[in-house]
């Protein structure tokens, strides 16, 4: 008895074909999505932080505004890392963290360039100036304890808004090179605690109503630069009624006066807080402004 013919004609097999390829790129696609799901959390400070203090804030309003009271690194690692790890530090005038598009809605776009990303939980200082910025701090320190880990070689800061007050504070104010980073990309940040520019809400919560005047001077950021401040790339809308672009113009000036590396771009249109959205029309200028800039620090 002859065996039956198994054979598969070629017009079927090249549908059987053409049929898989989807099939393996949602596949991917799966795989890709399920890594970002699954970030490693690291605790910034394990034993305590060395100027830890009794939060006076509701419990519901921790939880509301996705704040921690021990700050917490969640990291995303890139599957081919390029060597570059970038931190971010959400917006929220030093009160809440938009903890989403101005921070985890961004690590596929950094991890498929090769960027290991991360996004900081930070505490809110009330009035605690110290506060956020030990905690940037002991994260570049963190994250710099696990290169072999991730891969990395160079470590940048990331902020928006009040976010973007921290992460400039950080590349200012840096007491070694432990924890001074290596970039910093600051999104429509707040930079000078100048009442004629500053945003009142960030002023407040970091020194309260009445700040000293030694205080709001040092945590202007544009007067804290210097040479060894590194290099930075700022984005800001003109049009931009909750933190007024001349803080990204000030910082852009005492920038360029030190020698340090400085991109700035200012979009017509936008307002305030777009971070990652799709919404926002010059997406596309920026991201690809980005990237090429990071890959120009990267040497490639």
């Amino acid at each position: 008895m002859n065996a039956p013919d198994r054979s598969i004609p070629i017009q079927n097999r090249h549908s059987n074909h053409m049929k898989l390829i989807p099939l393996i790129a949602s596949l991917l696609c799966a795989g890709a999505i399920s890594a970002a799901e699954h970030p490693d959390t690291l605790n910034v400070w394990p034993d305590g932080a060395p100027n830890a203090f009794k939060s006076g804030l509701p419990s519901e309003t921790i939880k509301k505004n996705n704040l921690v009271l021990d700050p917490i690194l969640i990291v995303y690692p890139a599957a081919e890392p390029n060597g570059q790890a970038v931190i971010a530090c959400p917006g929220g005038g030093y009160g809440y963290l938009a903890k989403y598009h101005e921070g985890t809605d961004m690590a596929p776009w950094f991890n498929e360039r090769g960027i290991t990303y991360a996004v900081l939980l930070y505490r809110m200082p009330e009035q605690h100036h110290d506060v956020p910025l030990s905690d940037t701090q002991q994260a570049i320190r963190l994250l710099r304890s696990k290169a072999d880990k991730y891969g990395i070689r160079q470590t940048g800061i990331m902020g928006s808004s009040a976010g973007g007050h921290l992460a400039s504070t950080t590349a200012t104010h840096f007491a070694d090179d432990s924890a001074r980073p290596d970039f910093q990309i600051l999104f429509y940040p707040v930079i000078s605690l100048d009442p004629e520019i500053t945003h009142k809400g960030t002023r407040t919560s970091l020194l309260g109503d009445n700040p000293d005047a030694a205080l709001n001077w040092l945590y202007s950021n544009d007067t804290q630069v210097s040479p060894q401040t590194p290099p930075a790339f700022i984005m800001h809308s003109a049009d931009d009624n909750v933190v007024h672009p001349d803080n990204s113009i000030r910082y852009y000036q005492a920038l360029r006066q030190a020698g340090v590396p400085v991109t700035l771009s200012i979009y017509p249109t936008g307002g305030h807080g777009w971070g990652f959205r799709d919404d926002f029309q010059y997406k596309d200028a920026w991201t690809k402004s980005l990237e090429v800039w990071l890959k120009n620090l990267n040497g490639k």
